[in-house]
């Protein structure tokens, strides 16, 4: 095993986006001591080659890393087939892996915080996951504390929780269902992750994302979340392919060292899960979506 995690970084058709990622990405502490694996999707469309083509002259030329490898597709694969497939065979190789996207921008000691934490939880089997990435922004959270909810936006988890994801989005649903507990999958009725779920089922939605959060919650097993964001994500300008507009995932940098605590006992921080359900309260009530979809449709705002 390595000493420090790969970072597994997907792209896709954001020149201007990746640039910034890569940047912050190289000015981390441990960037030079880090492998750097780019997945680099194919063109869905004839409009986007001119911009594939730019990302992959880009990663190219991309220096600051222990080592960099580029695995570019020949033909589109899709985000959710992208990363099930670049995680499965990276984290069996290496035993734990540091995910990014092509639009987000990490604090200085993002893979330190990550690394650490991959280490500090390393054989506690009730935590497979780390995000670290807050757009919460509650000051009532800790720096760090556990959670049945997985993020998305710069995350890490070890070929022993990976183990747990199931693609199978009816499966999920199913056991949700007959367990009584999508309302608790749902921070008691505050966002609709079941809804999701079930869009992914009938082919609206291609969220792996989903079906991960959905896995780990179905096997009571818990993610390291932060209280200080490390990522802020600049996609919600509209120019994603699985993102819309959003202000409301605002974020501002730690940019000082995060520390780790290890959790004794390992349970879920249920302060921490109500600052969730308030803050999705607070932005998916009806009112909130209203005046978002009011700026959207009236000033072209994509923000919140």
């Amino acid at each position: 095993m390595t000493k420090y995690a790969p970072i597994l970084l997907f792209v896709y058709n954001r020149p201007e986006h990746l640039k910034q990622t890569m940047e912050t990405l190289q000015n981390n502490t441990l960037a030079a001591e880090s492998e750097l694996y780019i997945y680099s999707d194919a063109a869905r469309k004839d409009t986007d080659e001119a911009a594939v083509t730019e990302v992959r002259n880009y990663i190219h030329k991309i220096t600051g890393f222990k080592s960099i490898t580029l695995i570019e597709r020949e033909e589109n694969w899709g985000l959710a087939r992208n990363i099930i497939d670049g995680v499965t065979t990276q984290v069996s190789r290496f035993g734990r892996v540091i995910v990014m996207e092509d639009d987000l921008i990490t604090a200085p000691y993002f893979l330190q915080f990550m690394n650490d934490a991959l280490e500090t939880y390393k054989d506690e089997p009730r935590v497979g996951h780390i995000q670290a990435c807050d757009f919460t922004n509650d000051p009532s959270l800790p720096d760090t504390f556990l959670i049945k909810f997985t993020g998305s936006w710069g995350w890490a988890t070890w070929d022993r929780a990976w183990k747990y994801f199931n693609p199978d989005g009816k499966e999920l649903l199913r056991q949700l269902e007959e367990r009584n507990l999508t309302r608790r999958f749902d921070l008691n009725g505050n966002y609709p992750f079941t809804r999701m779920l079930r869009r992914q089922i009938e082919g609206k939605n291609n969220s792996w994302a989903i079906r991960w959060n959905a896995s780990l919650f179905l096997a009571d097993i818990l993610s390291l979340n932060t209280g200080r964001s490390l990522i802020q994500n600049i996609g919600f300008d509209g120019s994603g392919t699985n993102c819309g507009g959003g202000g409301l995932y605002s974020s501002t940098l730690w940019m000082k060292p995060l520390p780790i605590e290890k959790w004794s006992p390992i349970e879920e921080n249920e302060k921490a899960r109500e600052a969730f359900a308030r803050y999705y309260h607070r932005t998916n009530c009806f009112m909130a979506k209203a005046i978002r979809r009011i700026k959207r449709t009236l000033k072209g705002d994509f923000g919140a």
